[in-house]
């Protein structure tokens, strides 16, 4: 396999356009602005002779160093058939992404609970955890500095009899004194438990009681 001799346009290229791509868009880039059909080793290997690098670190571009392409126009740094190619890609405003879930959807979180979809284009107000939502939806909105527990301890069971609202305070006190049992009488019966404990350290009733 012969070698490929690089010019010093073609390595001048290489270190005008290295900055904020990944391998394979340089690589395409290359073979397309010289006609050629290297490989991306082929790139990679050159990329090493020159001492140059993307600024990219697992597909994400790294955060301090500066996009190739900030503040250019497509035609300052792509040529007309790559243009071509990226609006076929690129987001038009009002689209929907393919990949967006719809609402009522649901999924795990990192700590295995349920998260339902309840809307679109809030970011992180999206979602909800299954448990709270189902709560809410015959309860009412869940007041700052409350929660919902599973009277069972199984995250699973969405019943409306096996979700209590209790205070952070409440819960603290249950975790403490081990009163949220697996049997779901007995977690109900340590709520009561913790009202009371909370209330004479406080002086305050619980306003919340909802079970």
């Amino acid at each position: 396999m012969i070698r490929h001799k690089y010019s010093k346009i073609e390595d001048q290229f290489l270190i005008d356009n290295v900055k904020g791509i990944t391998l394979k868009e340089l690589t395409e880039r290359f073979n397309n602005k010289f006609n050629m059909k290297l490989s991306e080793s082929a790139i990679s290997n050159r990329k090493a002779k020159l001492n140059i690098q993307s600024g990219i670190v697992g597909g994400q571009f790294v955060k301090g160093q500066t996009p190739f392409n900030k503040g250019k126009k497509w035609n300052e740094y792509m040529s007309p058939e790559g243009q071509a190619k990226s609006r076929k890609t690129t987001f038009k405003k009002g689209n929907i992404p393919q990949n967006r879930r719809p609402i009522g959807s649901e999924r795990v979180d990192k700590d295995g609970y349920i998260l339902i979809k309840i809307q679109d284009d809030h970011k992180k107000k999206n979602w909800n955890t299954k448990h709270r939502y189902l709560y809410e939806q015959i309860h009412g909105k869940i007041p700052k500095g409350y929660k919902v527990i599973f009277a069972d301890g199984n995250n699973r069971n969405f019943d409306l009899s096996n979700l209590i609202m209790v205070s952070n305070a409440e819960e603290l006190i249950m975790n403490q004194r081990k009163l949220i049992k697996e049997n779901a009488e007995y977690t109900k019966i340590g709520v009561n438990i913790a009202k009371l404990l909370n209330k004479a350290k406080t002086g305050r009733e619980n306003k919340y009681e909802r079970l």
